[in-house]
């Protein structure tokens, strides 16, 4: 399914900096982020702790979606998405910028 490059446009893609990050009591792979983006702080669950330390992430930055429907997971809120593609092995890999940009930078 194709999209109009207007509607590509509505998509609010930025790069946030991982301010914390800890696994949700109870489940095996949902992680709780905190995560900067320059002018204000979300908060962001993501099912990757099979494939990354919660401590390895902070200080780190993403690319992240921020204006997705918000919606609860183990009973919390996620705010935005974090971005990853999985290989031929079913790892999941982060999307990061190629080199260190201010948070909040809007991905293009």
């Amino acid at each position: 399914m194709e999209i109009s490059f207007k509607e590509f446009q509505n998509l609010d893609l930025r790069i946030g900096k991982v301010l914390e990050a800890e696994k949700i009591e109870g489940s095996r792979n949902l992680i709780k982020l905190t995560v900067d983006f320059g002018t204000e702080k979300r908060q962001a669950v993501a099912g990757i702790a099979q494939h990354y330390i919660p401590e390895d992430l902070v200080n780190n930055e993403y690319m992240f979606i921020l204006n997705l429907e918000k919606r609860k997971m183990m009973g919390v809120e996620s705010q935005c998405m974090i971005f990853a593609a999985e290989d031929k092995d079913g790892k999941i890999v982060l999307m990061r910028p190629e080199k260190e940009v201010e948070p909040g930078s809007h991905v293009r």
